[in-house]
């Protein structure tokens, strides 16, 4: 009987896709979905929201003149129907009509680039698992890093080979970094500005 027990407590709750929505429209706080199971997401710190929201600004000028992309911040869910994944990215960036899933209208499923922010309890999961989940996406170009407790930014991109590239990053605040798909050039100064006890992890470039 204990160990019947034992068993039935270490055995997640599965759900059916209709279940999580069902759910999830009804939940106060975003969970994410993946493989039968719903998981809790974890809170944003004051330095991930304000590089959110510098890098929402800074591409806001750049989306107006691009009439054919728009942006979505972390409110918006995506799904990946290839490997059951539903998650809420801190920005997503849309280049073609929008795409909606089966089963939920309000659900994305063709972003063309994907911007998240790194925090220490996500970090791994965003540059490692997530990352790879998302690569299935057959829209999606571009990953985007930001750090949020050091200036670190990656933009990862895929090629004409449909492989994945480090093609961008930058370490410090004299840099900048290219998001292709929409044609900007960001100053990374300009992504941290207002954030507190950041440290650049090269120095900074001599005049």
């Amino acid at each position: 009987m204990a160990a019947a027990q034992a068993l039935a407590i270490s055995q997640p709750t599965m759900y059916s896709e209709e279940e999580y929505l069902r759910l999830e429209n009804d939940a106060f706080e975003k969970s994410e979905y993946f493989e039968g199971q719903i998981i809790a997401m974890a809170g944003a710190t004051p330095n991930h929201n304000r590089v959110k929201e510098n890098i929402v600004g800074e591409l806001y000028p750049i989306l107006k003149k691009n009439k054919s992309c728009k942006s979505c911040s972390s409110d918006q869910r995506i799904h990946i129907p290839s490997n059951s994944l539903y998650t809420y990215p801190d920005i997503i960036i849309v280049c073609r009509p929008q795409k909606y899933a089966e089963h939920d209208r309000n659900t994305i499923v063709n972003p063309s680039v994907i911007v998240e922010i790194l925090s220490p309890s996500t970090m791994d999961y965003d540059r490692g698992l997530r990352f790879r989940l998302c690569r299935d996406i057959e829209s999606l170009q571009e990953y985007v890093t930001l750090g949020s407790l050091s200036v670190q930014a990656e933009v990862w991109r895929r090629n004409a080979d449909n492989q994945w590239i480090l093609a961008d990053d930058a370490f410090s605040l004299t840099e900048s970094i290219t998001i292709q798909t929409i044609g900007a050039t960001l100053q990374v100064a300009d992504l941290y500005d207002g954030t507190e006890n950041v440290s650049s992890l090269l120095p900074p470039l001599k005049e």
